[in-house]
């Protein structure tokens, strides 16, 4: 079994292995699945390259088969990326069967600069998010398996991230939050470029914060008065307290439009903070 890459955190001693950062009951069994489709969940951080290989297959069958991404990979069946390597990855598994039903993964400060940049800035110019790269984590390639979409995935892996970060004392967190460029069976720009005009009325961040695309989707020669919700996770993003940062890029490999989003600890709402502090 291969041991990953040392972390490179500043704060944790470098000849640790991956996933020495966690602590060991975080590992623990939780239950935030409604009643109506109740399963014991278990939430941990990838420890070895099998485990990281468990999340990048998940990815592959959701953002491959089912999103229909042209995913370019060394590995058939698994969704990798130069990122991966650099990253801390979270897993949520389905107790009984040990399946890795739901992923994240976590590009800190320190790895960012090893890497050499994050994922967000080869899809935008973050130049002015250059005060906060010391305390700025990327979140990315965020999935859950299709039949455990209820909502308990998604808060068990929130709540260790809120966890990771106040742990570590990060306090920023950004990531590109995917709308799909299909859009009753047509693929066009429409549907985000609608979201896009819906949310910079109310959820625009201060302009002191606002961020390019590097490749533009062209929300100003769409359609963009379409009665549609965003997709649910940047719904959640927003319940939380997140901030779009600018107009959307548009990604032809995984066939979306990208918004960037950007969110503070100390905007996540009291209910929420009390509500991860108690799962954690």
């Amino acid at each position: 079994m291969k041991e990953l890459p040392n972390p490179t955190f500043a704060l944790s001693p470098l000849n640790l292995p991956r996933g020495s950062l966690h602590p060991a009951q975080s590992n623990a069994a939780v239950d935030f699945m409604p009643r109506r489709a109740q399963s014991a969940i278990e939430v941990s951080w990838a420890k070895h390259q099998d485990e990281v290989r468990e999340a990048q297959r998940l990815r592959f069958d959701i953002f491959g088969t089912e999103m229909g991404a042209r995913l370019s990979t060394k590995v058939p069946g698994h969704d990798i990326d130069l990122f991966d390597d650099y990253c801390e990855h979270l897993l949520v598994r389905e107790t009984e069967t040990g399946q890795v039903i739901g992923t994240y993964r976590v590009l800190t400060p320190e790895q960012a600069k090893r890497a050499g940049s994050t994922y967000s800035d080869t899809e935008f110019d973050l130049t002015r998010l250059r005060d906060m790269r010391s305390r700025m984590v990327e979140l990315g390639r965020s999935c859950v398996h299709a039949d455990h979409r209820q909502g308990g995935v998604i808060m068990a892996l929130w709540g260790a991230l809120f966890e990771f970060m106040e742990r570590n004392r990060l306090d920023v967190m950004i990531g590109c939050a995917s709308i799909p460029m299909l859009h009753n069976g047509i693929v066009t720009g429409n549907a985000a470029a609608s979201i896009w005009h819906q949310l910079r009325e109310t959820h625009l961040a201060p302009i002191q914060h606002h961020v390019r695309p590097r490749l533009p989707l062209p929300v100003d020669q769409l359609e963009h008065d379409l009665s549609i919700a965003p997709p649910a996770l940047i719904k959640g993003y927003l319940r939380l307290g997140a901030k779009i940062l600018g107009a959307p890029a548009w990604d032809p490999d995984f066939n979306t439009a990208d918004l960037p989003m950007l969110m503070q600890t100390a905007d996540i709402p009291a209910r929420y903070r009390r509500h991860f502090a108690g799962n954690a």
